[in-house]
Formats: structure tokens, sequence, C-alpha cells
């Protein structure tokens, strides 16, 4: 098990997880009601405990979904159970695991500006195997206007046209604020619509 592996299924075991504020992402659903996201198929990088994963079934998506802490696969799994959604939840490593496709629609809230450090390389890869040219990519990042300690690792403007640009031309690029599941703590970040070259 990686660092990143052990740090994440420990914040998991005893719950201390920011992230997973418990309602599907403010921003993803602007995007899908802009109607931003068009065709069938779906992969979700970073799923954690299945909200997002449960909102895009909802929307009418074939969704598959991953996540590389076993903990937050069988949460996501049991909600899905309890809700009679069928998505097909994984535990996988997105800088270097197969996950078939090609899909129409990647979706990532907080994957891209923490594997950016990690393996960028290893995980353009998997996004260009996973897609094919027309598909649409909603990346949501933590915007390094604002550094946040503790807080999600953070990506520029620059940083991220530069590591995104020669697969992906960047549809529209904005900021908005994550909700949290603590009260006063929203980091800046950029909603970064994408489509594949």
């Amino acid at each position: 098990m990686s660092d990143d592996q052990t740090r994440f299924s420990k914040a998991y075991a005893i719950g201390q997880k920011p992230w997973d504020s418990g309602v599907p992402s403010v921003e993803l659903v602007r995007v899908l009601d802009a109607g931003n996201l068009p065709g069938k198929t779906l992969l979700e990088f970073g799923c954690g405990t299945g909200t997002n994963a449960l909102e895009l079934h909802r929307r009418g998506y074939t969704v598959t979904a991953v996540d590389f802490v076993a903990q937050a696969v069988e949460e996501a799994r049991a909600k899905a159970q309890a809700a009679h959604a069928k998505i097909d939840f994984r535990v996988g490593d997105a800088t270097r695991d197969d996950f078939g496709g090609p899909y129409d629609v990647l979706f990532d809230r907080g994957v891209y500006h923490h594997i950016r450090t990690v393996d960028l390389k290893g995980f353009l890869k998997v996004l260009e195997r996973s897609t094919r040219k027309g598909s649409r990519w909603l990346s949501l990042a933590a915007n390094a206007k604002e550094k946040h300690d503790p807080g999600p690792p953070t990506v520029s403007e620059p940083e991220l046209r530069a590591e995104l640009e020669p697969l992906f031309e960047i549809l529209d690029l904005r900021e908005f604020r994550f909700g949290t599941n603590i009260d006063d703590f929203r980091p800046l970040a950029w909603s970064i619509l994408m489509q594949r070259k």
C-alpha cells in the first residue's frame, strides 16, 4: 500500500474526511444542469463514498466509479445498494489501472490536484486510455490563489494549462468554492471543463 493509500485509508477509518460532505458537488450539479456533460458512459476518479456517483446515476449515466481506498468503495457500494442503483464501483489506481472505456465523460473532485504531485505522467496515460476525441472531463481542483494548511494541494492556472492542454481543450475555466463537511472551510477551487482533442 502506498503512503497516500495509507493516509487516506486512515482518514476514512477515523472519520476525518472533510471532502465527504454527503451532498453532490454544487459545481457538478451546475455543469450537469447546463447540459455540458453530454453522453451516456461516465468514469469518476476518486469516488469516495459515492455521493456524486449516485447523483450521476440518477441523471441517467452508466457510471463506473473508482477510488484507491477500499473502505470508501465498500461504503459507496452499500449506499448504491440501499438506493437500488447499479453503479460499477471499483478499487483502483488512477495512475496505472485500466478502467475500460473509452468513456463519454470523466469526472473528478479533488483527484487531479493531488495526483499531479504523485504521478502526473501515469494519470495522463490513464486519461488518454479512458477517453476518445470529444470525450468531456470535468475536474474540480483546488486553486493556488489561496493556500490552506491543512487543506488540499493546489494548482495554478498556468500549471493546469501546461499539464492538461496537450491532451484536452479547456472549454470553461472558472472559480468556485468546494463544499466540505466543516462549516467554515470552503477552499477556493477551479472548475475545469475540458474536451479531449
